[in-house]
């Protein structure tokens, strides 16, 4: 089973959201400067709070299938265990906020 394609659109997708949270970090950028309500700030906040959040885990899923392909590659090998561990590490550093 080849992943790559599947990877790449991952990549596409993460770059787009990445891209729309920019604009929308702008957006709010000159809601403070022409000093908009907070109350609409915030809500354009919790929007990008959100759009990070889905896009987090889009990243996430690119970066364990990166591993699990490269496992699947290189056979269970030092190297490649300690590729796996990093990976684990970074995945509950981030689950543990």
């Amino acid at each position: 089973m080849n992943a790559k394609p599947e990877l790449d659109e991952i990549q596409k997708n993460v770059l787009s959201r990445l891209r729309k949270i920019e604009g929308q970090i702008r957006g709010i950028q000159n809601m403070v400067q022409e000093s908009k309500e907070c109350e609409d700030i915030l809500i354009q906040v919790r929007a990008v709070r959100s759009a990070l959040k889905s896009t987090t885990s889009l990243i996430l899923k690119r970066y364990v299938a990166t591993c699990y392909a490269r496992l699947q590659e290189q056979g269970d090998t030092p190297e490649v265990r300690q590729k796996m561990e990093k990976t684990i590490q970074v995945l509950t550093n981030f689950i543990d906020g």
